[in-house]
């Protein structure tokens, strides 16, 4: 996936812009931006990149996106049939750390929006939202401009009272991406993420970007403070507990269909990044019995 920057300023005499978007499907563009993005999904499905992030997402989540923090909603292939009256549907604003002025989050007072915005740059996703936040989100489509403006900071105030929420993106792709780096490590990103359903080498990594295998290996385990396989595991795992929520593979088929070439590699690897075992993940995260999780399909 090549990574696009993308232009969000308001050519509106406001701070931040609300758009109401509303597709046959997301776009499917891997992109970053200088503002923030809050994101609250109305309708739709799909997979959910959020740096090095891969998650499955469904109507009714919220996510809070770090400034230039890659990333990209994809729908589920269904929402590409042309016979299909799917559609994607979501609320998002687009807004600057100092929206308000380089000062204004120095007030004490706000203090915690402050603290929310630096939790952001590995985005968030906020966990057991409420009826009521939704009607709060929704409302910021009102055109009056003031009363727009307090809706938001008033949001922002929940948001970061929310104790339910769930880290992205790793700290390491974080301080990495912004480091002197950037355009080799978009290459890697960008190799790894198009690749690694594939065998994939640190060595192919290395030839990409021009160097040895023991340079590459130094350097991205200096970037990173994780070894390279050790961060490809992690990206193959996040796919793989996205198709295990989607429940339409056998636990066999998603350790393939992942980049693993064996499941006893899968198994190991899924308890050691997670915690859990592939059935156990299941059965916490559906609450379904495990045998009507892994049936045949």
């Amino acid at each position: 996936m090549k990574l696009h920057l993308l232009d969000r300023t308001s050519f509106e005499n406001s701070s931040f812009t609300v758009t109401h978007n509303h597709y046959p499907h997301f776009l499917k563009v891997w992109h970053h931006h200088p503002e923030l993005e809050l994101v609250l999904i109305e309708k739709s499905s799909g997979t959910r990149f959020i740096g090095d992030s891969i998650e499955k997402f469904e109507q009714g989540e919220l996510v809070l996106i770090g400034k230039n923090l890659p990333h990209m909603w994809s729908n589920d292939e269904t929402y590409f049939d042309t016979a299909s009256n799917k559609v994607a549907e979501a609320i998002a604003v687009h807004f600057k750390k100092d929206f308000l002025g380089t000062d204004f989050l120095s007030a004490p007072e706000l203090r915690s929006i402050a603290d929310l915005l630096e939790r952001a740059e590995r985005g968030i996703l906020f966990l057991e939202i409420d009826a009521g936040l939704v009607q709060r989100i929704r409302a910021l489509l009102d055109p009056d401009p003031f009363d727009r403006m307090i809706r938001f900071i008033k949001i922002l105030q929940v948001l970061a009272r929310h104790q339910r929420y769930k880290p992205l993106s790793s700290m390491g792709y974080v301080n990495s991406f912004l480091k002197t780096e950037n355009k080799r490590l978009h290459k890697i990103y960008e190799y790894v993420f198009k690749n690694f359903k594939d065998s994939v080498q640190a060595s192919d990594v290395a030839e990409v970007i021009g160097m040895n295998a023991s340079a590459f290996s130094r350097f991205f385990k200096r970037v990173h403070r994780k070894t390279f396989t050790r961060y490809l595991n992690e990206i193959r795992i996040g796919y793989s507990c996205k198709l295990l929520l989607e429940d339409k593979l056998n636990i066999t088929a998603i350790a393939y269909e992942s980049g693993f070439n064996n499941i006893s590699n899968f198994n190991r690897q899924f308890k050691a990044i997670t915690g859990n075992a592939p059935s156990t993940f299941v059965q916490f995260h559906t609450q379904k019995p495990i045998q009507e999780q892994f049936g045949q399909k």
